[in-house]
C-alpha cells in the first residue's frame, strides 16, 4: 500500500523512523562498488593479466592467408612484319602460409616474462585492495571521531551555559563577583567558536567519505561504549616485520619486477642467437588471359605446396643487442635494490603499526583511568564552588578536561583499530575477514 494510502498517524510514527545506520562493513561493499582508485586498479590488474597471453602468442603458430584477383589487358607493337598482339583476361589466386617457430630463445624468454608481469599485477591489485579497506576505515571513524568532538564541544557548551547562569544569579545575589560571569562568558564564546570550527570538520570528513563510496548515509553505527581491544596475534613486533618483509604485497610486486629484470637478461642476449622456423603454405591460382594472334587460348589453374625450414643468423648490428644486455643488468641491478628497500619499507610499517596498537591500548586504558578521575574532579570542584571553597575558573577548568579527556579518549579507540588493520595490511594478511571483525565492535549497545 501507498504510504498516502496509509492512515494519517501510521504515516506520521513511520516517518518518525529513523533510517538504519550505515556500518563499516555496508560502507566498504559500497566502495568496493563505487570507489574510483579501486576501479581503476582493478582496470589496471585486468589489462596486466593480458601479459599472458600475449607472452604464448609468438610461440604458438601463425596462420596467413592472401588472395588476389587481377584484370590484365596488354597491347604489345612489334617493329617489323610481325602484327600487333593484344593480350586480355583474368587471373587470380589465393595462399595460406603456415609458421611454427621452432628455436626462439627470445620468444621463450618473454613468454616468463609475461607470467611475472601478470604476478605483479595481481599483486599491485591486491595491495589496492588493503588500501580500500583501510581507506574506507580511515574515512569512517575520522566521521565518528568528529562527531563525538561536535557532541563534546556541544556538552561542554550546554554545561559552561549552566555554569554561566549560576555565575550570573550570584552575582545578582551578591555571593560572587563580576569576574565569575566574565570567565564563563568568555569561556562559553570560545565553545561557540570550537562548536563552529567542528561543524565545518565534520562536514569535510563526510565528504571524503562520500568521495570513496559515492553517496554518504544518514547515520554511522558508533564504536558501542565499552570495547575490548585485543593484542595483535601475534604478540611479536619482529614476528609481524618478518611477515611484512617477505609476504607484503608491495615486497611480491618487487619480487616480481626483479624477475622480470633477469628474465629480461636473458631475453636480450637472445639477439645473439639464431631463431629457426618451419613454414609450410599451400596455394592455387587460375588465369584466362588470350592473345589476339594466338589460336588457341586455353584457362590455365595450377596448384602449389611447399614446406621449409628457415634459419637466422645474426651476424652485426652495430653493437644494439650488447648496450642493450648491459642497459639490463644495470636495470636488473636497480631491481635488486628496489626490492631491499621494499622489504626494509614493509618491516618498518609493520613495526610502526604494532608499536601504534600496543601504546595505543595501553593510551586507552589509561584515558578510561583519567576520564573517572576527571569527572571525580568535576564533581569535588562543583561542590566546593557552592559552599564556596572553589572558584568559577576551577569549576569550568573540570568541566573542560572532563570533555577533553572524552575526546581523547574517542579517539585513542579509533586510532588504536585503524592501526590493527594496517599492521594486517603490512603483513599482506587484510581481508573483509577483518572488517567484519572490527564491524562487531559497531553498535549502541
Amino acid at each position: 500500500m501507498p504510504r498516502s494510502c496509509l492512515p494519517l498517524s501510521l504515516a506520521v510514527a513511520l516517518s518518525a523512523v529513523p533510517a538504519r545506520a550505515a556500518d563499516l562493513l555496508q560502507i566498504y561493499r559500497d566502495a568496493l562498488a563505487n570507489d574510483a582508485t579501486y576501479a581503476s586498479a582493478r582496470a589496471t590488474r585486468d589489462a596486466g593479466l593480458e601479459s599472458l597471453p600475449q607472452g604464448l602468442a609468438p610461440i604458438l603458430p601463425t596462420v596467413n592467408a592472401t588472395a588476389f584477383t587481377q584484370d590484365n589487358r596488354n597491347n604489345i607493337s612489334f617493329r617489323g612484319a610481325a602484327p600487333d598482339s593484344q593480350r586480355q583476361g583474368n587471373s587470380n589466386g589465393f595462399t595460406v602460409t603456415l609458421t611454427q617457430p621452432l628455436f626462439n630463445w627470445q620468444n621463450i624468454q618473454a613468454y616468463k616474462e609475461a607470467g611475472f608481469k601478470a604476478a605483479q599485477a595481481e599483486a599491485t591489485f591486491g595491495q589496492a585492495t588493503q588500501d580500500l579497506i583501510v581507506r574506507v576505515a580511515q574515512a569512517y571513524f575520522d566521521v565518528l571521531a568528529s562527531q563525538d568532538s561536535l557532541a563534546f564541544i556541544q556538552g561542554q557548551k550546554v554545561a559552561i551555559s549552566e555554569q554561566l547562569a549560576q555565575a550570573k544569579r550570584n552575582f545578582e545575589v551578591g555571593t560572587a563577583t563580576i569576574t565569575d560571569t566574565h570567565e564563563a562568558q568568555a569561556r562559553f564564546d570560545l565553545a561557540t567558536s570550537q562548536e563552529i570550527a567542528a561543524q565545518s570538520d565534520l562536514e569535510i570528513k563526510k565528504r571524503t567519505l562520500q568521495q570513496i563510496v559515492g553517496k554518504f548515509p544518514e547515520r554511522l553505527e558508533p564504536l558501542k561504549p565499552n570495547i575490548e581491544l585485543n593484542p595483535p596475534k601475534p604478540n611479536s613486533m619482529e614476528d609481524w616485520a618478518t611477515a611484512a618483509a617477505s609476504q607484503g604485497y608491495p615486497v611480491r610486486a618487487q619480487e616480481a619486477a626483479l624477475e622480470i629484470a633477469v628474465r629480461e637478461i636473458e631475453r636480450t642476449r637472445a639477439g645473439h642467437l639464431p631463431t629457426l622456423n618451419i613454414v609450410g603454405s599451400t596455394g592455387s591460382s587460375s588465369s584466362s588471359i588470350s592473345t589476339s594472334t594466338s589460336i588457341n587460348n586455353n584457362a590455365s589453374d595450377a596448384t602449389s605446396s611447399a614446406i621449409s625450414l628457415q634459419l637466422a643468423i645474426p651476424l652485426y648490428a652495430g653493437g644494439n643487442v650488447s648496450s642493450l644486455v648491459r642497459q639490463a643488468v644495470a636495470n636488473r641491478e636497480k631491481a635488486q635494490q628496489d626490492l631491499e628497500g621494499a622489504r626494509r619499507t614493509a618491516a618498518l610499517s609493520a613495526r610502526q603499526s604494532y608499536v601504534g596498537v600496543t601504546n595505543g591500548m595501553a593510551q586507552v586504558k589509561a584515558l578510561e583511568a583519567a576520564l573517572v578521575s576527571s569527572r571525580s574532579a568535576l564533581d569535588s570542584n562543583r561542590l566546593g564552588y557552592e559552599v564556596g571553597v572553589r572558584i568559577n575558573i576551577d569549576v569550568l577548568n573540570a568541566q573542560q578536561q572532563v570533555f577533553s579527556t572524552l575526546r581523547d579518549l574517542s579517539r585513542a579507540r579509533y586510532d588504536t583499530i585503524l592501526n590493527g588493520l594496517r599492521l594486517k595490511s603490512a603483513s599482506g594478511t587484510l581481508g573483509e575477514a577483518d572488517v567484519e571483525e572490527v564491524n562487531r565492535l559497531l553498535g549502541t549497545n
